[in-house]
């Protein structure tokens, strides 16, 4: 049976949530491979929405195997809080749902010192969430960390915990000025914690590796997008993981040879949230317009997100590091109202047109987009269930996103709830 990476192309935010929940229903385990609570998967169903942070979405499908790999990394109180929350919408996740006992923990000394790195950088700020995701995987990387097993064992713990505060004190004292954090406000609290998931930690592996052997569909979800990427995208202004499809392999413990395919996401436009360039950035006018459209706010944050045209030179950069084969375009639905579409596929500096991604920040930011231009539809395209029945001009639009990037598009997106989805070819 398919397993299948679905990653994002862009900067995150293309509605991946929306897709992993449409395709859940041919899955029969879906796991979560990076990145932590920072990012957000918002689905639609009926009347009902739902925000997800950490848990998969295919949680919201009865039946269905879901798992945090351990390329997570876990804040316990924002965990039980979604768990919380979706046992008040009447979704359990007592038994589907499998976290890995090797997953880092967020604390609150990862919180502050998120957010006193970010004040301190000024100018120079990343834009970070200030939810601890960065200082976390420091701490995995610096082989320093806590993971979940060892939350789970009260005296492994506290030894570790003191181990971490004696450090983490020290900066937060002497470089930060700020008072430290002690070890009685962490440590019950936690304890706590731990005894509320105790009942899902597990080798999360030794699961997905049973269910590759009785030919299980696994479906693989990310957080974030290619171009937030520590090593692949616009760095510094990236997370601290690998939202590519190779973190799908290292964030779950399954191995290359059993990944099948891998399904790029992107808008029928871009957005990104943060600092760091974006080429193709609209003016604010026309951002405004499009942010109000597509409710272009963070999940997590509800920041507003910054919106510019298609980019198919970053997108060409997503389809190579990712190995992408195919391509779900999301909130076509948004380009209704513009009658006249850009693309961009070149970037512009000092006289060189470059036609593949620079990895060299200033250069990027310097760049002006090359752009083609095309006649828009200015018409819904909401209540469309068939590909043939687009608008001829978005027909076009569609085309070109084809022979631009290479790969074909399998899945269109025209509106956010589960039933407002084209699906041209099954993923699985």
């Amino acid at each position: 049976m398919p397993n299948v990476v679905l990653v994002g192309a862009q900067w995150g935010d293309e509605g991946k949530g929306k897709l992993i929940d449409v395709l859940t229903a041919q899955a029969d385990v879906i796991a979560r491979f990076q990145g932590g609570n920072n990012a957000g998967h918002t689905v639609k169903i009926g009347g009902d929405k739902f925000i997800l942070h950490l848990i998969p979405s295919g949680i919201l499908h009865k039946g269905k195997v879901c798992i945090i790999g351990n390329g997570v990394v876990v804040d316990p109180q924002a965990l039980l809080k979604e768990i919380d929350e979706l046992a008040a919408k009447g979704v359990s996740v007592d038994r589907n749902l499998f976290i890995s006992e090797a997953c880092h923990i967020i604390f609150p000394y990862h919180r502050k010192l998120d957010l006193l790195k970010e004040a301190k950088m000024g100018a120079l700020r990343i834009g970070t969430t200030g939810r601890g995701i960065g200082p976390a995987y420091m701490d995995k990387f610096s082989r320093s960390g806590i993971r979940l097993v060892d939350l789970l064992d009260r005296n492994v713990f506290k030894r570790k915990l003191e181990a971490a505060l004696a450090e983490k004190n020290q900066i937060i004292e002497k470089i930060y000025g700020e008072k430290p954090i002690s070890h009685a406000e962490i440590f019950e609290p936690y304890c706590g914690y731990a005894d509320r998931i105790r009942k899902f930690s597990a080798n999360t592996s030794v699961i997905l590796n049973e269910a590759l052997s009785q030919n299980k569909n696994i479906l693989f979800e990310g957080a974030q997008g290619t171009l937030l990427d520590i090593d692949f995208g616009t760095y510094p202004f990236v997370t601290s993981s690998n939202p590519t499809a190779g973190g799908a392999c290292t964030g779950t413990g399954v191995g290359p040879t059993h990944i099948d395919r891998v399904i790029g996401v992107a808008k029928a436009y871009t957005t990104r949230v943060g600092e760091g360039p974006f080429p193709t950035e609209f003016d604010e006018k026309l951002a405004a317009r499009v942010r109000e459209e597509g409710g272009e706010y963070g999940a997590t944050t509800g920041r507003p997100r910054r919106c510019g045209w298609f980019d198919a030179v970053m997108l060409k950069h997503s389809i190579d590091v990712n190995g992408i084969d195919s391509i779900a375009i999301t909130k076509l639905d948004v380009m209704d109202i513009l009658p006249k579409i850009k693309v961009c596929t070149g970037y512009k500096h000092n006289g060189t047109v470059y036609k593949t991604f620079p990895l060299n920040i200033d250069v990027l930011s310097a760049s002006e987009p090359v752009y083609e231009e095309f006649d828009g539809w200015l018409s819904s395209t909401k209540e469309i269930k068939r590909y043939d029945d687009l608008p001829a001009n978005a027909k076009r639009y569609l085309a070109r996103l084809e022979g631009l990037m290479g790969v074909k598009i399998k899945m269109i997106s025209v509106g956010a709830d589960r039933g407002e989805t084209l699906s041209l070819e099954s993923i699985f």
